[in-house]
């Protein structure tokens, strides 16, 4: 609680913080009735609006302490002596009442011309994180100055070993937003697809540049997401260490070859991720506690490539005591048959077996030794593809995985072009839905909605999708509470504190917190009926199937049950 308080308090003081406890688990979100909106939506989570009624509501019982003409040091420590106390069992409250007449007095004298601000106690006992923001957005009151200084950009550094490249021999980098004195780190793996030969690399240089070469990119960028330094957007991670890793390798984050006269490209994504490693050691890597690699999509894949190599790598370097964990999203794809199969002609018509066949050869790509090893010589593709992989990792890993992933369904070639799926392409889709939903079966940690879409943590609404009545932040918070517990006691997870959470519902949309679906002619959003109808569900044969009446399988969809 301090550490929140000297960040953001004492910025313009240049104190520094210390780590905070690990936070009590917040209560579960009661169920909202109002139908949530579909694919697109970039909506605030309404968790601010609930904690901003948290503190009004707690007026009486914290005695309503006043804020103005609190000008001195020593009345904002009393409040943070009280802040401090404050605890479950209430003794925080009851110290606070047998204060003198004089302070109250003092108090109440300010009344007259000063905002009151009261805190909500209760919340210490069921939701540290929502306290902390409470404490950071009171500081930023207290000290205008504070709101200034808190650094919410990263910024860019350009790789010192100048070896280490993008595609086209410019350096590589990462971006950066330091929190000084936090122990935790979350280092993020970019996503964008590959090219797999030099017809197809020409191409992506010439459309998508930027995930090929530094030359362009910005010297700040705002994190979103799990990336942002916004408590009411990122509840339990937005005081960390944040590491943005620009992906312009096009190798799936798993190369090690270097540009030359043979070879037009450099593909070093495996290489990429060790040097910012090296470099972050020096920047205060070196004391953390947990470092959690994240990525999106080719990052998420890159995530399941290189978790358990970053961990070596920090062994290696003498650091034993930082646990290494990973976050795999939207890159947990299937090496299933295609709907309609095409020639390997590009990036998206291509299969992904084929594609990653001829990648992982054209990269130098590296797998991980003890998943090449479940492999004859010359099958280490099967390693791309998380339900091979994830078995043969040490290192945890929370996978994220939408149902109806876009991208593999690109991939499969089915697509969805605004005109209704044929029963084929419907049959398809549901089947997807259902391997996929079996190779997660045994992933200890994972969050799977029955949506479609692709990729989501860096997403601005990300805190809106929720699986079981359980949103992501919170699952991840479950997971980290889970691991710590493990390691303290040799603890099973939390009871009341899910971490395996998969949609059972079997059609695209049938959970009614997927982000937005719009009509690509007419920009219109779609509610779940309008969706599946325009897809080319047929209410009345499935309701058939069902054994059920079309009104009523019509109301269970709108419910999202």
């Amino acid at each position: 609680m301090l550490a929140a308080w000297e960040r953001v308090a004492g910025s313009c003081a240049g104190s520094r913080a210390t780590e905070p406890a690990p936070p009590a688990l917040p209560s579960p979100p009661a169920a909202d009735p109002r139908p949530r909106g579909w694919r697109g939506g970039a909506r605030r989570s309404a968790g601010g609006a609930a904690r901003r009624r948290g503190l009004a509501a707690a007026a009486a019982a914290s005695g309503g302490w006043r804020r103005a003409a609190m000008g001195t040091a020593a009345v904002h420590l009393l409040l943070l002596l009280g802040l401090l106390h404050a605890g479950p069992g209430g003794e925080g409250r009851k110290g606070w009442r047998r204060r003198g007449p004089a302070v109250r007095e003092r108090g109440e004298a300010a009344a007259a011309a000063a905002e009151s601000f009261p805190l909500d106690f209760t919340a210490v006992e069921g939701n540290m994180d929502s306290f902390m923001a409470q404490i950071k957005s009171l500081a930023q009151s207290l000290y205008p100055c504070s709101a200034q200084a808190l650094p919410h950009d990263l910024r860019l550094h350009l790789l010192h070993n100048a070896s280490v490249t993008c595609n086209d021999g410019s350096p590589a980098g990462y971006y950066l937003k330091e929190s000084k004195g936090s122990r935790r780190w979350l280092l993020f793996l970019e996503g964008g697809w590959y090219c797999f030969n030099r017809e197809n690399c020409d191409t992506r240089y010439d459309t998508m540049r930027r995930l090929m070469s530094s030359r362009e990119w910005p010297a700040t960028r705002v994190g979103t997401g799990i990336l942002s330094s916004q408590p009411e957007e990122n509840p339990h991670w937005w005081n960390a260490n944040m590491v943005f890793i620009p992906y312009c390798s096009s190798d799936v984050w798993s190369g090690a070859s270097s540009k030359s006269e043979k070879n037009e490209y450099a593909f070093m994504g495996a290489l990429i991720i060790q040097e910012v490693i090296k470099e972050l050691v020096g920047k205060g890597l070196s004391t953390a506690k947990v470092l959690l690699l994240a990525g999106s999509s080719a990052g998420g894949t890159g995530v399941l490539l290189n978790v358990d190599r970053v961990a070596e790598q920090l062994e290696e370097m003498g650091y034993q005591g930082i646990q290494v964990r990973g976050l795999a999203d939207s890159g947990w794809f299937l090496d299933n048959k295609q709907y309609r199969r095409t020639d390997c002609i590009d990036t998206i018509t291509c299969a992904p077996t084929e594609a990653i066949r001829r990648g992982i050869r054209y990269w130098n790509g590296i797998v991980p030794e003890r998943c090449k090893l479940q492999f004859k010589e010359g099958e280490e593709w099967n390693c791309f593809f998380g339900y091979k992989i994830y078995p043969t990792l040490r290192c945890p890993v929370f996978v994220v995985q939408w149902l109806f992933d876009e991208a593999q369904l690109t991939v499969d070639n089915v697509h969805l072009t605004g005109q209704p799926v044929q029963e084929g392409q419907w049959l398809y889709i549901q089947n997807l839905g259902r391997e996929l939903r079996n190779t997660l079966k045994d992933v200890t940690a994972s969050f799977a909605p029955a949506c479609l879409s692709h990729e989501i943590i860096t997403r601005n609404h990300w805190t809106d999708i929720q699986v079981k009545g359980t949103s992501l932040p919170r699952a991840l918070h479950c997971w980290d509470r889970s691991l710590h517990e493990s390691n303290k006691n040799g603890k099973a997870p939390l009871k009341g504190c899910p971490i395996h959470l998969i949609d059972s519902c079997p059609w695209p949309h049938c959970n009614p917190s997927c982000p937005t679906i719009r009509d690509q002619f007419t920009g219109q959003e779609m509610n779940v009926i309008q969706f599946l109808m325009h897809m080319g569900f047929d209410v009345q044969k499935m309701a058939q199937q069902q054994g059920l009446e079309p009104s009523k399988l019509l109301g269970m969809l709108s419910s999202g049950n």
